[in-house]
């Protein structure tokens, strides 16, 4: 699960988890972040650890703040498990691009995704709503970046 939208993305990877999708899901917490005084990736620790299926989850801590950063951390926390096929699972409107990000950054992994649906942040007629139109800006830029600058490094 990458990191960002705490509700959606962790209860997603959970239900696709309980599915029999994946045997083992990370869930990807940003290591500088606090929440008020606590560490994101500690109160994801202890999240994880609250579960039924705690053997089966594990905390990533992510120190990059894109999806291009996130891939280093994401193919730190995987190399030990010497896992091939990774089960993505992000925003509904992230989906496109957190793929073509990863296949392009981490090659030697076979990369799916799935979406995690919040109808509170973002919704399919998004030029309904200031700050989804907004978000939907925001990943076309991320993506036009992408097509025209980070896919070519």
């Amino acid at each position: 699960m990458l990191a960002g939208e705490t509700q959606a993305r962790p209860e997603r990877g959970l239900e696709l988890l309980r599915q029999g999708m994946a045997p083992h899901v990370f869930l990807d917490a940003e290591g500088r972040n606090l929440v008020y005084d606590q560490k994101l990736v500690d109160l994801a620790q202890k999240y994880a650890n609250s579960l039924p299926d705690a053997n089966q989850v594990s905390v990533c801590p992510i120190l990059g703040f894109s999806t291009t950063a996130e891939s280093d951390d994401i193919n730190r926390c995987l190399q030990p498990l010497g896992a091939h096929r990774i089960l993505i699972v992000t925003s509904e409107f992230h989906t496109r691009r957190a793929l073509m990000t990863l296949r392009h950054r981490l090659p030697q992994y076979q990369f799916s995704v799935a979406a995690a649906r919040n109808p509170w942040e973002y919704g399919e007629k998004w030029w309904t709503n200031r700050e989804w139109a907004k978000t939907t800006f925001d990943e076309w830029l991320k993506m036009t970046w992408f097509q025209l600058v980070d896919r070519w490094r």
